[in-house]
């Protein structure tokens, strides 16, 4: 059972907490946003330092007056803004699919390649008809991995507050539905997935540990299953400084990414993945396993609805 330590950030803060995350061996595959504050000194970073950057759909690259999905001051309609633009019809699809691809074209711009894993910023990738154009935009620029946000169990967390249990739960059946979009245009994820559970002041070794248990729960002994572990570690950034154009939102100003950065970092969780046999991996590590290898046994595929192909 490997998890792949992945994270994002969108300032220089939370850039400075995934690079020190990266060296501690804690996170194997870190990620950024791209926006136009601090990608360019992000990518130049991750080349000097050999960090395996990978894409966060997030602040806005290509700014059209008439687009649906932002604001008319040109910023995105934000976390509840955009699911609830979407909800209601108002976002048209086409120009979804034209700002990612302008993203991804910064990427490639900025990086020399093409990212190796991509997702969404609060996980709009898996909304209904935006799973869709996603999946399309990744397959047309040879993007082979994103997240599916599928996290087993995470409806019966009472540690989390109501309104986090609620979207957690939203974000879940919107990850159920976008399988098939994803299947179908060659999109692979890892076998599960944990974060949503152990986000910010909920994080500790013990829930961390807990939650790869459930989600990998009732599977057979012998088989070899990957895991997303998703995390936030970081500095507390310092308004006005960061953010996708409007400044860092609240948990981005809070202690607790650095809580986050304290408990990956720390000997405890390591001491306790290795006792319960988890070993971290990257990407590339997942694209070593050959399509149909390995296949879980049922009971883990279940909540998955078809296997990934990893």
């Amino acid at each position: 059972r490997g998890p792949a330590g992945h994270t994002y950030s969108c300032t220089a803060h939370g850039v400075a907490g995934l690079i020190v995350s990266h060296v501690a061996r804690v996170v194997a595959a870190p990620g950024h946003v791209v926006t136009w504050q601090v990608t360019e000194p992000a990518a130049h970073l991750s080349l000097q330092l050999r960090i395996p950057l990978c894409a966060g759909w997030g602040d806005n690259v290509r700014v059209s007056n008439r687009s649906t999905h932002l604001w008319p001051w040109s910023f995105f309609l934000g976390k509840m803004g955009f699911r609830e633009a979407v909800a209601a019809g108002d976002v048209d699809l086409p120009q979804v699919r034209e700002e990612l691809e302008a993203q991804l074209s910064c990427f490639r711009e900025l990086m020399g390649r093409a990212p190796t894993h991509v997702d969404g910023h609060q996980h709009v990738h898996v909304l209904p008809g935006v799973c869709q154009v996603f999946a399309e935009a990744l397959q047309a620029y040879g993007v082979r991995f994103t997240r599916l946000p599928l996290e087993r169990g995470v409806g019966g967390c009472t540690w989390l507050e109501a309104p986090a249990r609620a979207f957690a739960c939203a974000v879940e059946r919107d990850a159920r539905a976008a399988v098939g979009p994803f299947s179908r245009h060659g999109l692979r994820w890892t076998d599960a997935f944990v974060g949503l559970s152990t986000c910010g002041r909920h994080m500790s070794a013990h829930r961390v540990s807990g939650a790869l248990a459930r989600v990998l729960e009732g599977t057979l002994a012998g088989h070899t299953l990957t895991a997303e572990l998703m995390a936030h570690p970081g500095y507390p950034s310092v308004p006005p400084t960061g953010g996708c154009g409007e400044g860092p939102d609240a948990f981005s100003c809070s202690w607790e990414r650095l809580h986050e950065l304290r408990v990956l970092t720390a000997p405890t969780l390591r001491t306790r993945l290795a006792q319960d046999g988890v070993q971290l991996c990257a990407l590339d590590d997942l694209d070593s396993k050959r399509p149909g290898e390995e296949v879980p046994c049922e009971a883990t595929l279940e909540p998955f609805l078809e296997p990934s192909l990893l």
